[in-house]
């Protein structure tokens, strides 16, 4: 049996809860946006697809902390994070001033992608009810203290947000600490979110403050170079391939700098085109060391929006249920791979569908 990595309070009503935006995702399918004529519509978030991903796939109680704009694009918000079984109980409701002004909600215009044309995402998120909520307006003590939850997850998209959310983001977690929850944190870098916040140097001090209240830490190369300062041999934002020495070092260099860190966690792609990748993961803790998931070369990719969100579900979950560093990175790769096979920003695949594929299933007709 693993040595215990975490001491989850059994006794809380939330397995996991996410602090973050979610907006309306719009998806032209097959075309280009500049000339659609019609979208599906998804709901999706970095932090929120977390939770969605725990409640419709993993199968445990989940939770979002987030605010909306109080009409109609808010209600079908709601609708459908409730749909995917995630707890609407604290979402705040912010006036509308009948045409955005003040608060709004967010909508995420994003193409797939195909072969040599990558994907595309234009936002409209501006004056976001989330990215004014305060934490004041959050029910933090009936969360924490008298529902409780295990695990709070979160990241540098919310961080990114407004000085507000900096704010917002240090007294949620600190609350979370003081009443035994988990944090995870997704740095997630988005240079387009921080220009107009501080940029680039804005980015580490708020995300190297965060990192300190941190148990596990989630990103890629570029999000531990730009978000956290670590500069890691060999590396160079202009290769397509990074070797994995770098990412050794880059892993190296975070748990030294973060000692407070138990589980350090980034995923592994080799961008061949939009629609094939090299797709694998590592991981590291304390206690078990270094790790590497199932390689999967030349992944076929549909939507790769989303896809280490997925990677990040399925190891929370991991972690959560077998305290296994290995185990656990094999679930986020496994969740990442099989999520980037659909559309839309969270995940469509069903636990069984994972733990098969950890096995090194084939893609052979199941019936």
């Amino acid at each position: 049996m693993s040595e215990t990595l975490f001491d989850l309070n059994q006794s809380a009503k939330f397995d996991l809860v996410a602090l973050g935006e979610v907006m309306l995702r719009f998806d032209p399918g097959d075309t280009r946006i500049k000339r659609a004529h019609s979208f599906e519509v998804y709901e999706g978030g970095g932090e929120y697809n977390v939770a969605r991903n725990m409640s419709a796939v993993f199968g445990l109680s989940s939770a979002v902390i987030t605010a909306f704009a109080d009409n109609a694009l808010g209600e079908l918000l709601k609708y459908l994070i409730q749909a995917a079984g995630v707890s609407s109980q604290y979402i705040t409701w912010m006036p509308y001033d009948g045409i955005g002004k003040d608060v709004r909600n967010g909508l995420n215009f994003t193409e797939r992608g195909f072969g040599m044309r990558g994907a595309l995402g234009v936002s409209d998120r501006a004056h976001t009810a989330i990215s004014q909520l305060t934490s004041d307006q959050m029910d933090l003590q009936a969360l924490f203290e008298k529902d409780g939850v295990k695990w709070l997850h979160t990241g540098g998209i919310y961080a990114s947000l407004s000085p507000v959310t900096q704010t917002c983001a240090v007294e949620v977690m600190r609350i979370a600490k003081a009443n035994g929850a988990y944090i995870s944190y997704d740095l997630n870098y988005r240079p387009s979110l921080w220009k107009s916040n501080g940029g680039l140097a804005k980015a580490r001090e708020v995300n190297r403050a965060l990192a300190q209240y941190v148990d596990v830490l989630i990103g890629n190369e570029e999000d531990f170079t730009a978000s956290l300062g670590i500069e890691a041999e060999g590396y160079d934002a202009n290769l397509q391939e990074i070797h994995t020495s770098t990412y050794h070092s880059i892993i190296q260099q975070a748990a030294e700098q973060f000692p407070n860190l138990k589980v350090i966690a980034t995923t592994l792609r080799n961008v061949k085109s939009a629609s094939i990748n090299d797709w694998s993961a590592l991981a590291w803790s304390k206690t078990q060391g270094l790790v590497s998931s199932i390689e999967r070369p030349n992944l076929e990719i549909l939507d790769r929006v989303g896809g280490g969100d997925s990677f990040a579900s399925g190891l929370i979950y991991g972690l959560m249920q077998t305290q296994n560093i290995q185990t656990a990175v094999d679930y986020g790769a496994a969740s990442g791979a099989l999520a980037m096979t659909t559309p839309g920003d969270t995940s469509m695949a069903s636990l069984a569908e994972i733990e098969s594929l950890m096995k090194n299933a084939t893609a052979r007709v199941v019936r």
